[in-house]
């Protein structure tokens, strides 16, 4: 059985472009193209019950999220490819995904962890934050990468979550594991947005303006 795309957003909580944008990233297998695209039901029903991320056993009081698009080809020294998807092999979703962002990089790398989202939902995890290198524009507009990055974990079917990457660091692993195929809301202007880790404490807020790259 099929939803329409607009029956999964309602059900989901979210818009149908979004709805069509985790669906651009293979990520939900059964999706088909009948004249118009549908989304299945049993994956709905099993994307409706993925927890909430259990951000309060992290150490930091806040954490970077980076909001991802499906994979968008570019034309860069570095990578081919910017986004998520599981069509992107282990390397490709790295370089992919590690940067180039406006952020506060010392902000983001002091969460020591990025989960990265697509549609809320946890499709990856980055650790190894400590170094980043900006591309040399000055105030707002410059963006910055994370060339120690490590892909720590990622998904290539939300509806049944498994690691499929190989972490060898165990807090790697651990952090993996907590926090792919949640569910993790955030709100920004740009692709980065920054999540206390506990609601109830005071953090600053969400500023960061830009692009989904």
């Amino acid at each position: 059985m099929f939803v329409t795309t607009g029956q999964a957003g309602t059900a989901l909580g979210c818009s149908i472009p979004t709805v069509k944008k985790l669906m651009a990233t293979g990520v939900v297998p059964g999706v088909r193209e009948q004249g118009r695209q549908v989304f299945p039901l049993a994956a709905l029903q099993a994307l409706q019950a993925r927890p909430t991320a259990g951000l309060t056993v992290l150490s930091a009081p806040e954490i970077a999220v980076l909001r991802s698009d499906a994979p968008t080809r570019v034309d860069e020294p570095d990578r081919d490819w910017i986004g998520f998807g599981t069509a992107l092999d282990r390397a490709q979703l790295l370089a992919a995904l590690s940067g180039w962002w406006r952020c506060d990089p010392a902000r983001v790398a002091a969460g020591a962890v990025l989960p990265v989202t697509v549609a809320g939902f946890v499709v990856a995890v980055l650790t190894g934050l400590t170094e980043w290198e900006g591309d040399g524009t000055v105030g707002t507009a410059a963006r910055f990468r994370f060339p120690k990055a490590r892909l720590a974990g990622y998904l290539t079917d939300l509806t049944a979550p498994a690691n499929a990457a190989t972490p060898t660091d165990p807090e790697d692993a651990r952090l993996a594991g907590l926090l792919l195929g949640t569910r993790l809301a955030s709100v920004s202007g740009g692709p980065i947005a920054y999540v206390p880790t506990n609601p109830t404490t005071t953090h600053q807020p969400d500023t960061e303006g830009g692009t989904t790259r």
